[in-house]
């Protein structure tokens, strides 16, 4: 099933760029998707995490394929030491498709924590995204920030929106898609009028992590914005078999 607009009418921009490996494999019968992150990507408080339901999203939208996502999620990473996991975690399993979960722990990890720095996670994001097209085996998915209140303190707002804009421009220059999860969320927030109380996890005493709620809308429309874009690349027929 899609999300119905009717029902939920703030959805998530489209993606830009057609994702052709996953549609010519899943055309094959089999695809193979990595999710790599932090603590979106591992789970966090008990929650099921999105990859484990994007899992079951696609096997709905394409019955016939043998669909397999894998979760190389680390909490509290930050981009450039997923960088370093990359020949083991991704380049290794052969995916289809990389989605890239990146930037919130940069923003948000108190300087205790010694987080690393806007300019060394920009340019992590960079070496990063080049390596993954330079391998030219696989689509890429940048998946942006999320909008809740630890993102929105005096301390984290500004960078929080520089890190959403400078992930869009690398995603731009490099011909990649980015799920704006930052600017649907803030739909959610600002023009749905969904409290952060339904959107953030109510076990989370930072107000940082998505709420059940939260990764089950981010995951179908996710899920939409994949399909979409399979659908879109150059080749006979719809990706879903339809």
């Amino acid at each position: 099933m899609a999300l119905d607009p009717s029902e939920f009418p703030v959805q998530a921009a489209p993606f830009e760029q057609p994702l052709t490996h996953f549609a010519s494999r899943a055309k094959g019968g089999q695809v193979k998707v990595v999710a790599i992150g932090s603590s979106t990507t591992a789970g966090e408080g008990g929650i099921a995490p999105y990859p484990q339901r994007l899992l079951a999203n696609l096997r709905t939208r394409f019955p016939n394929v043998v669909v397999e996502v894998i979760n190389r999620g680390i909490g509290g990473e930050e981009a450039p030491l997923e960088l370093k996991r990359f020949d083991h975690d991704v380049f290794d399993l052969n995916p289809d498709l990389v989605i890239w979960q990146v930037g919130t722990n940069s923003v948000w990890q108190p300087a205790a924590q010694n987080p690393p720095s806007f300019e060394d996670t920009t340019q992590a994001i960079r070496e990063g995204v080049d390596r993954l097209l330079g391998a030219r085996r696989a689509d890429v998915i940048l998946m942006d920030l999320q909008y809740v209140p630890a993102l929105l303190t005096p301390a984290t707002a500004k960078k929080a929106d520089a890190m959403v804009e400078a992930i869009s421009h690398i995603a731009h220059a490099k011909r990649v898609n980015v799920f704006r999860r930052f600017a649907l969320m803030r739909g959610w927030h600002d023009v749905a009028k969904i409290s952060f109380d339904r959107m953030v996890d109510p076990g989370d005493d930072a107000r940082l992590h998505a709420s059940d709620w939260t990764t089950e809308k981010m995951t179908w429309q996710l899920t939409d914005a994949i399909v979409a874009a399979a659908n879109k690349a150059p080749r006979t027929g719809n990706a879903d078999g339809s």
